[in-house]
């Protein structure tokens, strides 16, 4: 049976239970993963209409534009969504760090058994 929401071409995406869907960002220039945050109705919208990242911060309880304060926004270059619309793919152009500890990158360390390795 088809389902318009996998294969259909309208965008209507799938939020949980919390209203959020996930969404990944990536560097449009070195595909490197920059960052995962969630988004509700209004995020994906402003994000739509302005062309840079925003984000729902689910610690505390607000819509934030990624760079808001620090000047590091996410301008979207290309956004993607997953098949049954329940993720998001950013394809961004970063104006600086990604992550708030300064990191380029959110996913600035690897696991190895049990322990942290910072990768730079």
């Amino acid at each position: 049976m088809s389902d318009p929401r996998e294969d259909g071409l309208v965008l209507n995406p799938r939020y949980d239970a919390a209203g959020l869907i996930t969404a990944v960002a990536t560097d449009r220039a070195t595909g490197a993963l920059l960052m995962l945050a969630h988004m509700n109705a209004e995020a994906l919208a402003r994000t739509i209409a302005t062309g840079e990242a925003y984000f729902w911060s689910r610690s505390r309880a607000a819509l934030w534009k990624k760079g808001e304060t620090s000047g590091n926004v996410l301008r979207v270059a290309e956004m993607r969504i997953d098949c049954d619309q329940d993720a998001v793919w950013l394809i961004v152009d970063p104006a600086g760090p990604a992550c708030h500890t300064g990191a380029p990158s959110c996913f600035y360390r690897r696991v190895e058994g049990d322990r942290l390795v910072r990768v730079d």
